[in-house]
């Protein structure tokens, strides 16, 4: 789902572009999409934490929507909590920014207006604290990836031992995770006797509504057993689906997006035409008109949720490890391999009966659909971007289907060889010998464990299974290290490729 960028954008416009900006909208070219509204007469109701690529491919343009149909008091406030780099490209851009959806037939070009601001909160964070607090805030709004929750993946519990939750409960008034600001906002509404704003995740997380309220309820709790006992009962923290495939910006689709303006935008965003989302009706503080631009709203999210993390999610992690160990750079290009297409397909297979859907719900269309888009060509995901992170990805995407297939007594040899290459992944160095960039919470201890055991799948695969914050007790089941063991072996004997190649 959610995409940010690794390295540092320069706010500088191309030399002999105009920036885009508030003044120079007028200049675009007559078939460049632009705000409809007058932003001058919105107001903020929203702020996002997290503002990466995937919330402004994904929410924000529903949020762009929703004011062109004259909702004005539901603008969005973003805040970047670990580095200035969004701010800082935007801030020149009155916060504009360019959304390039593309596909086989072309690219189409929209300036969306729905962002109104930006906060780099990693070094102060009162600043958006305060915003939090103010009254007219009615939504806080979350796309901070599964590693931002400071959580326990296989728990799904706060793990105090975290190097920011520790500092947050130390400073409670200076926190730099989003559950410390999150709690410290909420306590001063509280204090004040102001409504509690609305928590709304948007991340791949397993019932991330529920998750996100255990969370912050157990941290608020820990601050004052009055304030975790206050959030519990007043704080609506509806659950999510989210689905829009939105790849890393490069400098390449920077320059294709200035010639398309005759203007520099410093971070466009480039997504796919296809976008979900889906939100259970709960709220806090009241919510826009969702419906009326194509937002689901249902009593119940789980469902969908199941569907999009244990068929599209699933897929991709076993396209981005197993590709990317192939030598497939993006995730198109390794769907252009028959084999590594039917890889993703059975992953699908596999999960399907451990899904349980309401009626009419048409998974193997799903499935189809979700095949055709990761075959666009016209997307450049990178299966390295993909990769990122495994260890907080793997029990929710991957994992709970093994688990409930070994509790069904199904095999689990296709989800075995995703969780091998992950694994084979995390070793850091590739079936070249070169060394890769492996971004991961624990990517440290990941390779301390692969340099321990060696490239002998006997000892790496158990050592690995053992990490109970990412298996539990799912990697102590001798069906599971029998069948990941056996995979591992065979990406070790024969390379990644050929192992998927002759899979089945």
């Amino acid at each position: 789902m959610s995409s940010l960028s690794t390295k540092s954008v320069s706010s500088s416009p191309i030399e002999g572009h105009l920036r885009l900006s508030n003044a120079n909208l007028h200049l675009l070219p007559g078939q460049i999409r632009r705000p409809g509204y007058d932003r001058a007469r919105v107001k903020p109701g929203i702020v996002h934490l997290g503002i990466g690529a995937f919330h402004r491919a994904h929410q924000a343009v529903v949020i762009d929507d929703l004011l062109a149909r004259g909702a004005v008091d539901w603008g969005i406030v973003g805040a970047s909590l670990r580095s200035s780099d969004t701010r800082d490209a935007l801030a020149p851009q009155d916060s504009l920014y360019t959304v390039a959806i593309r596909s086989g037939a072309g690219t189409e070009h929209r300036i969306i207006g729905s962002v109104l601001d930006t906060e780099a909160a990693r070094a102060n964070s009162a600043p958006l604290i305060a915003r939090m607090s103010d009254p007219t805030t009615r939504i806080v709004s979350l796309t901070i990836t599964e590693k931002g929750y400071c959580h326990t993946p296989q728990t799904g519990d706060l793990d105090q031992q975290h190097p920011d939750i520790v500092h947050d409960l130390q400073n409670p008034d200076a926190p730099r995770s989003a559950v410390g600001i999150i709690v410290a906002a909420l306590s001063r509404r509280r204090d004040a006797g102001t409504a509690p704003f609305t928590v709304l995740s948007c991340d791949n997380l397993s019932a991330n509504g529920h998750t996100v309220k255990r969370i912050v309820t157990q941290f608020a709790t820990l601050r004052s057993r009055e304030l975790g006992k206050w959030i519990g009962n007043e704080v609506a923290f509806p659950s999510t689906m989210v689905d829009r495939i939105v790849p890393e910006t490069t400098d390449a689709d920077r320059a294709s997006v200035a010639s398309a303006l005759g203007m520099t935008d410093a971070w466009p965003v480039v997504t796919e035409p296809f976008t979900q989302w889906i939100v259970e009706d709960r709220f806090s503080a009241g919510r826009p008109d969702f419906a009326s631009v194509g937002v689901q709203l249902v009593d119940d999210v789980t469902p969908f949720e199941h569907m999009k993390l244990r068929l599209l999610n699933a897929s991709h992690s076993a396209l981005a490890y197993l590709g990317y160990l192939a030598g497939y750079e993006t995730i198109a290009a390794t769907m252009t391999n028959d084999r590594f297409a039917a890889l993703a397909r059975q992953v699908m297979a596999e999960a399907a009966p451990t899904l349980e859907m309401p009626a009419g719900t048409d998974l193997a269309g799903y499935s189809a659909s979700l095949l055709q888009r990761f075959s666009n060509p016209a997307l450049h995901h990178r299966t390295w971007q993909i990769a990122m992170d495994g260890s907080q990805k793997l029990p929710q995407r991957l994992l709970t289907t093994m688990q409930d297939r070994l509790r069904l007594g199904l095999p689990i040899d296709t989800h075995a060889l995703a969780v091998a290459g992950w694994m084979r992944y995390v070793t850091a160095t590739d079936e070249q010998g070169r060394a890769i960039d492996v971004r991961d919470p624990v990517a440290a201890k990941l390779k301390a464990i692969a340099e321990s055991a060696g490239p002998v799948a006997d000892r790496l695969a158990p050592a690995l299974l053992e990490i109970d914050s990412i298996f539990g007790t799912l990697g102590s089941d001798p069906r599971m290290r029998s069948a990941v063991t056996k995979a591992l072996a065979r990406l070790y004997e024969i390379g990644a490729r050929q192992a998927v190649e002759t899979f089945r």
